[in-house]
C-alpha cells in the first residue's frame, strides 16, 4: 500500500510539475509576444501622410497622396497599407492615391462594434471615401482586398472607372460559395496571446514564389503590426466572421473594366483561377489578364515594380471622367 501511495504521489507531483511548467512557459511566451501600444507603432510606422478617420466606432488609418484622378488601394488579409509604398511612388505624380488599413489590420486596429464581416468592411470603405470626397475612382485590391473591391464596385457601379484585381482570394475552393463561416480549431485562439515571429515569416515565405525574396524588414513589420493592442482578437474575429457567399454571381455583376494580375506560382489561389475569373466577368466591357512568371500570391510585395508599372499603363487608358460602359467583353492575355 505504501508503495502504491508513493507511486501515486510521485505521479501527482510529476503531472503537477508539468502543468506548472506549461503555465509558466505560456506566461513567459505571452509576455514576450505581448501587445504593443498604438502610440509606439504609430511612431514607428506612421508617416507625415498618415491620417485617422473616426467612422462609426472604428478608427481608420489612411493616407491620401498625389493629385489627379483617384485610385484606391486595398491591401490583403494580414497585411497593411504600407505594402503599397512602391505603387504610390509609381502613381502619385499623376493620380490621387488613397489607401487605408482595414480594421484588424495595420494601424487601424479593432472595431468597437466587433463586426468584421464583408458588408461592414465595405460600409466603412464607403464612408471613408465619402468623407474624403472621393467620387469616381479606380480601385486596386489584392487577395481579400480584391474581394472587397468587387463588393464595393457592385454596390457603387457608377463610382468605379476601373478595377485592378490581384489574385483575389474569393475563388479559393476552401472559401468559395460559403454561406456560413468556416470552422476554426479552438487551438487557434492561442494566437491571441502567443504569436511568434516565425508565424508571419512562414506565411510570407509560403506566399512568395521565391521564398528567399522575403526580407527581415517585411517579417518584422508584419509581426509588429499583428501585435498592435487589440489587433489579434480582432483578426481572429474577422476570420470567424468571413463568409464568401455567392462569389460567382458577384463577379458576374461587375460592370467596370478590369485588369487581372496574377502570380504564376501562386500556391494559395492557383493561376488557373485567373482564367475562370476572366470568364466570369461577363458584364465587364474590357478584361485584360497579366500573368507574372515566378511570382506567388503576394505579388505587390514580390514584384512591386512590375505590377505597379503594368497597372499604371492600364490606368492611363481609363476614362475616369466617363461612366463605365456596360456589357461586351474584350479579353486579352499576355
Amino acid at each position: 500500500m505504501r508503495i502504491l501511495r508513493g507511486i501515486f504521489l510521485a505521479l501527482v507531483w510529476t503531472v503537477g510539475g508539468l502543468v506548472a511548467l506549461a503555465l509558466i512557459s505560456f506566461a513567459v511566451a505571452a509576455w514576450i509576444w505581448r501587445d504593443i501600444p498604438a502610440e509606439r507603432l504609430e511612431a514607428r510606422y506612421g508617416t507625415e501622410a498618415s491620417r485617422f478617420a473616426a467612422i462609426d466606432g472604428a478608427r481608420i488609418h489612411y493616407r491620401d497622396e498625389g493629385q489627379g484622378p483617384a485610385v484606391v488601394l486595398i491591401h490583403a488579409n494580414f497585411a497593411s497599407l504600407i505594402g503599397w509604398d512602391p505603387w504610390v511612388e509609381a502613381l502619385k505624380d499623376r493620380y490621387r492615391v488613397v489607401r487605408f488599413d482595414m480594421t484588424s489590420h495595420g494601424l487601424s486596429g479593432a472595431d468597437a462594434t466587433g463586426d468584421y464581416s464583408l458588408p461592414r468592411t465595405v460600409d466603412l470603405m464607403e464612408r471613408l471615401l465619402d468623407e474624403l470626397d472621393v467620387d469616381r475612382c479606380a480601385i486596386v485590391g489584392t487577395s481579400l482586398g480584391g474581394t472587397v473591391a468587387m463588393h464595393y464596385t457592385v454596390r457603387n457601379p457608377r463610382n468605379v472607372a476601373g478595377l485592378v484585381l490581384i489574385s483575389p482570394g474569393s475563388l479559393e475552393p476552401d472559401v468559395r460559395g460559403r454561406q456560413a463561416p468556416a470552422r476554426m480549431s479552438p487551438t487557434t485562439a492561442i494566437v491571441r496571446w502567443i504569436t511568434p515571429r516565425a508565424l508571419p515569416e512562414f506565411m510570407l515565405r509560403t506566399g512568395f514564389g521565391n521564398p528567399a525574396g522575403v526580407s527581415d524588414e517585411l517579417i518584422d513589420r508584419w509581426h509588429d503590426l499583428w501585435r498592435l493592442e487589440g489587433q489579434r482578437p480582432a483578426q481572429l474575429a474577422r476570420l470567424r466572421q468571413y463568409i464568401s457567399g455567392d462569389v460567382e454571381e458577384l463577379i458576374r455583376q461587375v460592370s467596370a473594366p478590369v485588369l487581372i494580375q496574377w502570380g504564376e506560382e501562386n500556391p494559395q489561389v492557383h493561376v488557373e483561377l485567373a482564367g475562370e475569373l476572366a470568364r466570369l466577368l461577363k458584364n465587364s466591357p474590357q478584361v485584360e489578364t497579366i500573368i507574372y512568371p515566378g511570382v506567388g500570391h503576394m505579388a505587390i510585395q514580390e514584384a512591386p515594380r512590375e505590377t505597379a508599372a503594368d497597372a499604371r499603363a492600364w490606368l492611363d487608358r481609363m476614362p475616369f471622367a466617363e461612366p463605365a460602359d456596360l456589357p461586351g467583353i474584350e479579353s486579352q492575355t499576355r
